[in-house]
Order: C-alpha cells, then structure tokens, then sequence
C-alpha cells in the first residue's frame, strides 16, 4: 500500500512538474520529502528527454 502511495505522489510530480511546494501541499508530504520527490522527477525527465534526443547527455541543451 505504501508503494502504491509513493508511485502515485511521484506520477503526480509527473503531471504537475517537479514543483515540491505544490506536491508537498497537495499531498500534505513534509517539505524535504517534497523536495526528494521533485528532485527524482526532474531526474526522470532529464532521462526521458535524453533517451528521446531533445537533450544532449549532460542535460545542456545545444
């Protein structure tokens, strides 16, 4: 149930944007949490946007 929780907190960090005020507001985390959780997404869009091509490794845009 936990894990289910976090995947949900994280999908909408996802959504929303790695905003950790808004998740930590809207999901009621404390704000160091928040802050782990928008830091994670931003990883995993910095990901995402590489594996696509839209940014270099590095995460410097050309």
């Amino acid at each position: 149930m936990e894990r289910l929780r976090v995947d949900r907190q994280l999908e909408e960090v996802m959504v929303q944007g790695p905003d950790p005020l808004h998740l930590a507001e809207e999901s009621g985390l404390h704000e160091k949490t928040a802050m782990r959780y928008a830091d994670s997404a931003r990883a995993l869009l910095e990901q995402a946007a590489e594996a696509d091509g839209r940014v270099p490794p590095g995460g410097v845009e050309p």
